[in-house]
């Protein structure tokens, strides 16, 4: 991908709230990152840092109430979907925007067969005649290592094994040539085996395809074999952003720090202590006016208490949202 490409996907100052008995609860607060074509985005972070809202906020897929996407833009193929009527939205979901699910058992319908989800984006958006949608659904299976593809159009979702049923959805939201391709933690529920070929597949459909991804998940160990730029989120907002290799050899965030320190090491003593993060995520009943990790950061001071950091540049394509600087080994000017 050509430096300076014109991003696919551009996100402004994000913001979504999820109305409640209890308040309002800000899952999303201010996120904001470009999508550049044929890359692969990975966005991480613990369950509850709001990975998946900010994505299914995008493109209008939360209910609402409970959910209201409060303000920002998203700006892809020159529109703000934030502003298309839902109508407009349903012409890019599944045909310039896809979205794979992490449970492929919830999300396909058991009383249609697999070949009829499959044709029927197909007949809707690409305008394709029963024959002709068929005969793409038929070479969507087989470009997902689906053995034997005529025959499986037939078959209903309890007919496949999980690992199936996920090349099953891949397939799906492949049909009408994407854009972008949005996969939500889609290999969470399988073995590692299965995982890797899953992973093994959507690297080798990238290359075929140059289809830009986002990939989500809570697995550093998946990010470091197939993002090319990571989005680190804790507490509904961007706290790191940096290419791959850099974030993984050069963390400036201490809840990245934190977050690398707990992947286990296969080198490690047999008895040694799994490092886990201390501490609670953020109830997030009012927007931040501190710092979402001070509580559970050993570098939080005075200031963290009093303002939310804003993301400075750290280095090449890399920030971080954070006060305290690891070149000095002490706050930042701020």
């Amino acid at each position: 991908m050509p430096d300076g490409a014109q991003p696919v996907l551009a996100v402004q100052d994000l913001k979504t709230v999820f109305r409640t008995r209890g308040g309002e609860v800000h899952a999303v607060n201010s996120v904001s990152f470009d999508l550049r074509p044929g890359e692969l985005l990975g966005v991480v972070g613990e369950s509850g840092s709001g990975k998946s809202v900010t994505m299914m906020s995008l493109i209008g897929l939360l209910p609402s109430p409970p959910a209201d996407v409060r303000g920002g833009t998203v700006m892809f193929d020159g529109q703000d979907l934030l502003k298309c009527s839902e109508e407009d939205l349903r012409s890019v979901r599944g045909a310039r925007i896809g979205f794979i699910f992490q449970d492929p058992m919830t999300s396909l319908n058991p009383v249609f067969s697999v070949g009829y989800q499959l044709m029927e984006p197909l007949r809707k958006h690409m305008g394709m005649d029963k024959a002709k949608a068929r005969r793409r659904a038929q070479e969507l299976l087989e470009l997902v290592g689906i053995p034997d593809a005529e025959r499986r159009l037939k078959d209903f979702p309890h007919q496949f094994s999980g690992g199936m049923r996920q090349r099953v959805m891949i397939a799906i939201a492949l049909a009408c040539d994407p854009k972008v391709l949005i996969a939500d933690e889609p290999t969470t529920a399988l073995d590692v085996t299965i995982q890797a070929q899953i992973l093994e597949l959507v690297r080798d459909l990238r290359e075929k395809l140059g289809m830009a991804i986002v990939w989500i998940t809570h697995d550093l160990g998946v990010i470091a074999g197939i993002a090319d730029r990571v989005m680190v989120m804790y507490g509904g907002q961007v706290v790191e952003q940096a290419p791959v290799k850099e974030l993984f050899a050069n963390p400036r965030h201490p809840y990245t720090r934190a977050l690398l320190k707990t992947i286990p090491s296969v080198r490690g003593e047999r008895d040694a202590k799994l490092n886990v993060i201390e501490g609670q995520p953020p109830i997030l009943m009012a927007e931040p006016v501190a710092c979402p990790f001070r509580r559970r950061c050993s570098h939080a001071f005075e200031h963290c208490e009093r303002e939310n950091p804003q993301r400075y540049a750290v280095g090449p394509g890399h920030d971080a949202a954070c006060f305290w600087d690891f070149d000095k080994g002490g706050p930042r000017d701020v």
